[in-house]
């Protein structure tokens, strides 16, 4: 992967990780700065995923979305458990 491709990857998978956010139904306690990180984890694996079957962008794209919804339902699940994580 370039530099270009990596580039691209971070900054797309701020979008996605604001696109998962919105896809996970009520209210999350994640704060929006681990969203976007967790985001960006999902565009770099979902990316990875979505290739194995095809690079169409659109099916990369959806793929990426629902991969991103999982990891911040997961990730907001731990974080609602949390001691010191939200009310």
């Amino acid at each position: 992967m370039e530099i270009t491709g990596i580039i691209s990857a971070i900054v797309v998978g701020l979008i996605i990780g604001a696109l998962g956010r919105l896809v996970v139904p009520g209210k999350q306690h994640l704060p929006i700065w681990l969203t976007l990180l967790l985001g960006i984890v999902a565009a770099f694996v979902g990316g990875f995923l979505a290739n194995l079957i095809s690079s169409m962008w659109w099916w990369v794209l959806i793929v990426q979305v629902l991969v991103a919804a999982v990891i911040v339902y997961l990730a907001d699940g731990m974080y609602a458990r949390k001691p010191g994580g939200a009310a």
